[in-house]
């Protein structure tokens, strides 16, 4: 088992989120907050979870407030304002640090030394598509939206 399925992150509320049961889909990872410019992005990421979850794909929502603190949010009002407002669906960590010395081991091995795609995290909606073996296929910036060409070409690559 990689690296990256090893990892058992905080779910939202008193829950694990194994990572394990992303073993057999290509998963997008992506650092969400509520009170961001960029959160319309939200429809697009359950639009992308909607379209090729058949296909073995998921999003990964985790929540952070490191950023302009803008999601102040509890556990469940994060999930709910996720249900209410876009319908999410699919599956969101508790909040983690993406930057820092208390950065979270996922985002260590993301975008931590040694990395493939290495550096800070730069705001709200990094994406990392992470290929069924664990390993980073691709990173792109907070406002590369849900529904890039570019960003759909990776994903439709990586389920061929």
């Amino acid at each position: 088992m990689s690296a990256f399925h090893q990892l058992v992150l905080p779910g939202l509320g008193s829950e694990e989120l194994p990572l394990a049961q992303f073993g057999d889909r290509i998963t997008l990872v992506v650092n969400v907050a509520s009170q961001c410019g960029l959160t319309p992005q939200y429809a697009g990421l359950e639009r992308l979870q909607q379209q090729y979850a058949a296909r073995g794909f998921s999003v990964l929502g985790v929540p952070c407030n490191q950023f302009a603190a803008q999601e102040p949010g509890s556990d469940e009002e994060i999930r709910s304002f996720c249900t209410l407002n876009y319908g999410v669906s699919f599956p969101l960590s508790g909040k983690l640090e993406v930057n820092g010395p208390q950065r979270h081991p996922l985002y260590r091995l993301l975008a931590g030394e040694g990395a493939d795609f290495p550096g800070d995290i730069t705001w709200n909606f990094e994406k990392f598509l992470v290929g069924k073996d664990g390993r980073v296929l691709a990173r792109f910036s907070p406002r590369t939206t849900p529904d890039d060409p570019a960003l759909i070409q990776v994903i439709e690559t990586a389920l061929a």
